[in-house]
């Protein structure tokens, strides 16, 4: 098991098959790690070529979101964690940090298209703070059928 290995999780969960969770520092070189483990649960039950397109754009947004933004006062990158499961039909991916929240940010090196983009590439999108600081971003695809 590599250092980046560490802290993954592969489980059944009623409903929620093949489990992966990752917590990792929010910093640009997990990004593509967090990226293929997500496409390879994704690719493992039978996503189409197109939705593994959508899902590996929409993950890569979220996760650079993380390492621009939600630490971006902070002298150290903080945790992000990256959570995937199957539910039915769907694929359930949620990006979680512990920055500083949802808040403006004028001086910011993005062009601000992120957020529209995930919304664009995902069948939901729900944006929520996550306790006791941070932000959550849980996006659902479409997949195949139920393995």
């Amino acid at each position: 098991m590599t250092r980046r290995d560490e802290g993954a999780e592969f489980a059944s969960a009623g409903s929620r098959a093949a489990l992966f969770a990752r917590r990792v520092p929010a910093v640009p070189a997990e990004i593509g790690h967090i990226r293929r483990a997500v496409l390879a649960l994704a690719e493992t039950h039978g996503t189409t070529r197109a939705a593994l397109a959508d899902i590996a754009l929409a993950v890569s947004e979220a996760c650079t979101n993380v390492v621009t933004h939600a630490y971006f006062e902070d002298p150290e990158p903080g945790p992000l964690t990256a959570e995937a499961y199957r539910d039915n039909r769907e694929l359930v991916v949620v990006i979680i940090d512990e920055g500083r929240g949802m808040a403006p940010r004028p001086d910011s090196p993005g062009l601000g298209l992120g957020l529209p983009l995930i919304t664009q590439l995902t069948e939901r999108v729900e944006i929520s703070d996550h306790a006791p600081s941070g932000t959550q971003v849980r996006m659902t695809f479409a997949m195949g059928p139920a393995t």
